[in-house]
């Protein structure tokens, strides 16, 4: 039985990619090292947390609040998908399911995105890269999100866009539901994930409706 939905932030709720691209090269950029193409940041750096792509740089935590300070500056170049929020309250008050956000993203990072487009109300938990030693792919804040939300992981759903959310996700026991994965999108995976759908009113009209 279904009682909870975990959201993943970057490619779920938000589209941030350009803000982290560009921290990312600034940081590069700053640390001597050289800049890469959206395409090369999308396939190594998209997905895993940051002090994964720092060790791949052979950077440091210097560095790394470097790249987080320069994204909260970009945060003018994020945008909400469509219809987030009606789905987000529909999920809460008509379905009457806990909600949760897990994301690899710093906390400071992640307060200021959900203020910028008010979204903070909309979740009863939230947990960031710096609440857990280990972030997605490991399951450790998709297992935290369910404990605090006094839910069992085979009884919420994970949603999400990459291979570390799928990971994480099926790792934890839950179902897990990939956002533009399909073979249309382009976006595929080789984890066996539960059900495909193109965008979140999807996940109302069919995932949540079987």
């Amino acid at each position: 039985m279904i009682e909870a939905v975990l959201f993943d932030l970057d490619g779920v709720i938000i589209n941030s990619f350009e803000s982290w691209y560009q921290a990312f090269n600034a940081m590069l950029r700053r640390y001597g090292r050289e800049e890469i193409s959206r395409e090369e940041f999308k396939v190594k750096c998209w997905g895993p947390d940051l002090k994964h792509n720092l060790d791949a740089w052979n950077l440091d935590e210097e560095a790394g609040h470097y790249c987080i300070d320069k994204q909260l500056e970009l945060v003018g170049l994020i945008e909400l998908f469509p219809d987030v929020k009606e789905v987000l309250n529909r999920i809460r008050h008509e379905y009457k399911y806990k909600v949760g956000l897990v994301t690899n993203t710093p906390k400071k990072n992640v307060a200021r995105i959900l203020e910028h487009f008010q979204l903070a109300r909309l979740f009863d938990v939230v947990i960031t890269g710096d609440d857990v030693h280990e972030g997605k792919p490991n399951a450790e804040m998709v297992i935290e999100a369910c404990r605090r939300l006094k839910v069992k992981p085979e009884n919420a759903i994970l949603v999400g866009d990459t291979e570390s959310d799928f990971q994480a996700g099926k790792s934890a026991g839950c179902t897990v539901i990939g956002v533009g994965t399909d073979a249309k999108s382009g976006v595929n995976t080789d984890i066996d994930i539960d059900m495909h759908i193109a965008n979140l009113n999807e996940l109302l009209s069919i995932a949540l409706n079987r």
